[in-house]
């Protein structure tokens, strides 16, 4: 997932037995949580919810609705969203982002979701499934039961045949941005598996019941050419639900997606506004996450989190009724709202899964040794300076989270020795390689912390012997800008976090060199063979706790030999809202505000 530059196209390959034993806990657990609560509200983060022991697989009770209510809430009112960047897509199959996965929870339904507790645990339930699927052939088939009751927004029922169109459509050419897991490992790894279903279904073509089977309306089967423990995981990505055919529009169907939610689409102003209202064929009996307790969402986009921060702490008019999904509390804001009292108790910083890199371009940046020159010079201490401090970020070392298992603290050049860089080792390695006065092209989006950070980047590189050429994005375009292929930009901040805590969903996804492709997360454009079947091979390890240091090796191998970008930060998110909100709280799995709950008071 990324922060708001989200996930792999990996090959991870993992046993039922061995996940079980390792790193996620797959055996069935006694009905948890899902009402309100909130993050930490001291000054510094809440602990780290991302751990792989935070997770545990529900049963049939805790995929049961409706969800638990949340002390106090009641119905009606209008909560008002205020956004820094316009939501990229809407289209579930095309969802890969922090914020948009939070939007989604409002409108869109997996085969199986994320239940959290008031204490930020997480358990995968089902959500349009009874469950959180049933597996059998050793892992390789998975087997999921539709729910009694579930409805489209207009009235007509959700089947089985719903759910095969949503995921074959994901082999349309046009489907490039969403998680790719479950058509790779039906169909083909990197971009090979759209082979098996070039148009999608729209040409009248399927999937081969042997691959892809719905023998009733109640019943999806996946047949995996290999054992996939962490499927439950995977059918929570957003793109593995149900779309209805005849409301199918293809590309146009990111402007106006068909509800299974709580909320649906009334109006969308691509770049400017959205406005979702109560679907009123959503049964909560059904549903074991998701609330309807506001009328509606009024979501507008062009807020800078200066903007957006001092309309929370003013508290005034349709202010006192609002919150962001993911806008951080400006940073040079950051101690005036720690020392208002009255924000204590709306307001969380709680530690995000992501982590934030500078990538270096390798089609054009060649010379590894002007890599190894920029990854020391990077001032990442400065850059933390900028996103908040203590409040936004942890300087980093390696590409990894500590979230992962087998993690370790490795730094390699020296981050936090040295945290503003390391200008003269960084000119030693120009001088070697003849490239003094190396001219970089470095490529940020157009946001008030962003050209702050520019200007802290741009002074260390010039202190290190760089000539720095910057190319300011609009911050809506951004994305997509920076994963084209043949981008024209030498240097860029790219974000990424793990989709579900073992590395394999980090390293494969951002190194392998056969997922390079428009839209794919490896921005750093590296395809080195050796890392490609290093990739393979860990990937084929069933035991996660046996892949785990592996996957760390490999990543620090990565970082010190091919250098295709420098990890700067973990992501803390600091979030504040309106006075008027209840059941406002952290969501670990997407890094965000969690809207299922929020009421207005």
């Amino acid at each position: 997932m990324t922060a708001t530059t989200r996930s792999p196209r990996h090959r991870a390959r993992l046993s039922a037995v061995a996940l079980a034993a390792g790193a996620l806990v797959l055996s069935a657990c006694s009905s948890g949580g899902g009402g309100g609560g909130g993050g930490a509200t001291s000054q510094g983060p809440g602990e780290d919810k991302n751990k792989s022991s935070n997770y545990s697989i529900g049963g049939k009770d805790d995929s049961t609705g409706p969800a638990p209510e949340v002390a106090g809430a009641k119905k009606g009112g209008t909560v008002t969203v205020l956004q820094r960047d316009a939501f990229n897509h809407l289209d579930p199959g095309q969802i890969y982002f922090a914020d948009v996965l939070a939007n989604q929870m409002l409108y869109n339904r997996s085969l199986t979701t994320y239940k959290v507790d008031d204490r930020g645990r997480v358990k995968v339930v089902g959500d349009l499934a009874t469950d959180a699927g049933r597996s059998s052939d050793g892992g390789k088939t998975w087997t999921f039961t539709l729910k009694d009751g579930l409805k489209f927004e207009d009235g007509s029922p959700v089947t089985a045949q719903d759910v095969r169109w949503g995921i074959e459509r994901l082999y349309a050419s046009f489907e490039t941005d969403g998680p790719l897991y479950i058509p790779q490992w039906l169909s083909g790894d990197g971009n090979d598996f759209r082979k098996a279903l070039p148009d999608g279904p729209y040409n009248g073509g399927h999937l081969p019941s042997s691959v892809l089977d719905t023998p009733d309306e109640k019943t999806v089967v996946f047949h995996f050419r290999a054992p996939h423990a962490d499927t439950p995981f995977a059918t929570a990505m957003p793109n593995i639900g149900a779309v209805k055919k005849d409301k199918d529009t293809q590309r146009k169907y990111d402007n106006a997606p068909f509800s299974t939610g709580p909320y649906k689409v009334a109006d969308f102003k691509v770049g400017k506004s959205l406005t979702l209202v109560r679907n009123e064929n959503w049964d909560p009996k059904t549903d074991p996450v998701r609330h309807q307790y506001a009328d509606r969402f009024e979501i507008s986009f062009g807020h800078q989190y200066a903007d957006s921060t001092r309309r929370f702490l003013a508290d005034q008019g349709a202010d006192r009724t609002a919150l962001s999904f993911s806008n951080a509390v400006a940073p040079e804001m950051t101690e005036k709202v720690l020392n208002q009292a009255d924000t204590k108790a709306r307001r969380f910083v709680e530690v995000q899964p992501y982590v934030d890199y500078i990538s270096f371009n390798t089609s054009r940046l060649k010379d590894v040794r002007v890599r190894k020159a920029l990854a020391y010079a990077m001032p990442n201490g400065q850059i933390v300076q900028q996103v908040g401090g203590a409040t936004g970020g942890i300087i980093a070392g390696n590409y990894l989270s500590p979230a992962m298992d087998g993690y370790q603290p490795t730094d390699p050049y020296g981050k936090k020795a040295k945290p503003a860089g390391d200008p003269d080792k960084a000119r030693q390695l120009l001088k070697e390689a003849g490239k003094e006065g190396q001219e970089i092209v470095y490529a940020y989006p157009n946001t008030d912390v962003q050209q702050k950070v520019s200007v802290v980047v741009t002074q260390a590189l010039e202190r290190a012997g760089f000539k720095v050429q910057k190319k300011e994005i609009d911050s809506n375009t951004w994305r997509t800008a920076i994963a084209e292929v043949d981008n024209k930009f030498d240097i860029y901040r790219t974000s990424w976090g793990a989709d579900w805590p073992v590395s394999a969903t980090v390293v494969a996804p951002l190194f392998d060199g056969r997922q390079i492709a428009d839209g794919s997360q490896n921005y750093g454009h590296l395809n080195d063979p050796a890392v490609n079947a290093e990739v393979d091979r860990i990937s084929a390890i069933p035991d996660v706790k046996k892949a785990a240091p592996e996957w760390q090796k490999l990543a620090d191998r990565i970082l010190t030999e091919d250098v295709p970008g420098v990890p700067t930060f973990y992501n803390l998110q600091f979030s504040l809202w309106g006075s008027g909100l209840g059941g406002v709280r952290y969501h670990p799995v997407y890094g965000t505000v969690d809207p299922t709950g929020v009421y207005v008071k």
